[in-house]
């Protein structure tokens, strides 16, 4: 498909939109009871459908808790749940988070946050997807590819400058370019690729690496948020991309912009957008979601400038937390009220911190690149995060980590690894793809390096397994640093100006 966004001039009609791929057998929800003894597990659904269900758990499904393989006896009323079953509704595979229900203290009833409790199957509504993790609940893609790759589902060119990838919602495709001097949210048909509209989010802003927007928008129930290279935040409406609001966060709190400009994919959660502009008058902060308005603010010790990052959600021992890497350190600050908890520099340089950390439980797994490594934290009652290990066995630059039943699996520079999360020693290492990012889906890693392939292998502790590769057409001549998404039974690779959409299922 071809064809260009004329951001200016677009006017659409209101349709109403499918995700390409329904997965009718991935449900999302809160767990009502447990009948282990009859292997049988009733949850609450969330989204749209709503109402609850029953379910069969045969004694040969997976079950997996805070990212540990677990028994149906272990699972408990409250635990968030994704579920893939047949149409009978026999269970293959449970993975639970020990949190309660979607939405936090002060959510509206029925809101949808980007977390697996309330993510509708063939959604990627964020950055690293429903739970910030990397990980995809989907099933039946394929396991191995052909020689060519992928059969290649539509193209769309016309997104201008950026490193922004995809997020995925309701039908539609949102990511982040430029037009003229502008930096512009688009939407796009997930279906077809077709522009829906674009919406102006601040200037451009000119860089040696590469001008133009490094965030990838939020989507939050009929709203997309995102935030532009110079630090305007916007809020515009789904649909037709109306602003609501906007604004720029360094402005406002006193924040200089970073060498390779503001790279942050917000965060939402409940009520609450969450965003890290380093400034003199507010390290992180909460904003009304809906106003803009300042929830409250969190000032660290010592002000440190904003990273690379993004920031996660901890709430799996004492009070929940937001994890992020700042310029000089990662910090964890309660949710509640900003107030910072901890503060640790082992995994942290003072050059850019990039990646988004990775939490299981009272875990907490960071690392950066410019020589320094990673670390992995235990989280206290108290929220207190206290140094485990460090070393150098991880170098993560900007391609991110995935976790896997308890290992960490990126790229240590050049070299794919895969990291024991328990002591932080290497289980293998190839170096066959080269420095890149990575995501996962049904079993598999999907790799895309910055120069190189597109490649995929087992994502298994036992030791680098390839199931294909290719090389991507149509490369600009910047490096492919904008991450895979895989979502709906399509890989999406964004490249600059062109965006390539790969379907993968069996």
């Amino acid at each position: 498909m071809s064809g260009e966004f004329r951001f200016r001039s677009l006017i659409v009609a209101t349709v109403v939109l499918m995700c390409g791929v329904t997965l009718a057998a991935t449900y999302y929800g809160t767990v009502e009871e447990v009948a282990s003894d009859a292997n049988e597990i009733t949850i609450k659904l969330n989204g749209k459908a709503g109402g609850v269900k029953k379910f069969t758990v045969p004694m040969e499904a997976q079950v997996l808790i805070d990212g540990k393989k677990s028994g149906l006896a272990d699972v408990e009323a409250g635990q968030s749940v994704t579920i893939i079953a047949d149409v009978s509704n026999n269970v293959s595979r449970l993975t639970l988070k020990n949190v309660k229900a979607a939405g936090t203290k002060g959510a509206k009833a029925g809101s949808r946050t980007p977390d697996a409790a309330g993510a509708n199957a063939g959604e990627w509504p964020q950055h690293r997807g429903p739970n910030r993790d990397n990980v995809s609940t989907e099933k039946g893609l394929l396991d191995k590819w052909p020689d060519a790759g992928p059969k290649p589902a539509w193209k769309q060119t016309g997104l201008g400058m950026g490193y922004s990838s995809v997020a995925i919602s309701d039908g539609r495709v949102f990511t982040m370019g430029t037009t003229g001097s502008d930096e512009v949210l688009a939407a796009m048909n997930a279906v077809t690729g077709k522009p829906l509209w674009g919406a102006r989010v601040g200037r451009v802003r000119k860089d040696g690496t590469g001008d133009g927007p490094r965030g990838t928008p939020t989507i939050d129930q009929d709203r997309v948020y995102t935030l532009g290279a110079n630090g305007d935040l916007l809020c515009a409406k789904a649909d037709k991309g109306t602003v609501v609001w906007q604004k720029n966060i360094l402005e406002e709190f006193g924040g200089g912009n970073i060498t390779w400009g503001i790279s942050e994919s917000v965060l939402i959660d409940g009520d609450n957008l969450i965003c890290t502009p380093g400034g003199k008058r507010g390290t992180m902060v909460a904003l009304n979601k809906l106003t803009g308005k300042t929830v409250w603010v969190s000032q660290v010790e010592g002000a440190p400038q904003a990273a690379y990052s993004s920031p996660i959600i901890v709430k799996d021992v004492g009070e929940k937390q937001y994890v992020t890497y700042v310029h000089t350190s990662v910090i964890g600050v309660r949710a509640s009220d900003g107030k910072p908890l901890w503060k640790q520099n082992a995994s942290a340089n003072g050059t850019a911190n990039c990646s988004t950390p990775l939490h299981t439980g009272n875990k907490v797994f960071t690392a950066s690149g410019y020589g320094t490594g990673c670390a992995m934290f235990e989280l206290g009652s108290d929220g207190e995060g206290t140094l485990v290990y460090s070393n150098k066995e991880m170098v993560n630059h900007h391609g991110g980590m995935v976790l896997l039943d308890g290992y960490v699996y990126g790229f240590d520079e050049q070299i794919l690894k895969c990291i024991d999360l328990a002591t932080g020693k290497t289980k293998w290492q190839n170096r066959s793809v080269g420095k890149g990012s990575v995501t996962s889906a049904d079993g598999q890693l999907y790799l895309r390096s910055e120069n190189g392939p597109v490649a995929l292998c087992a994502a298994t502790p036992d030791g680098y397994e390839e199931n294909g590769r290719f090389e991507q057409p149509n490369r600009s001549d910047k490096p492919a640093w904008s991450h895979p998404v895989v979502c709906g039974g399509k890989l999406y690779l964004r490249d600059q100006d062109t965006l390539l959409v790969y379907d993968i299922k069996k």
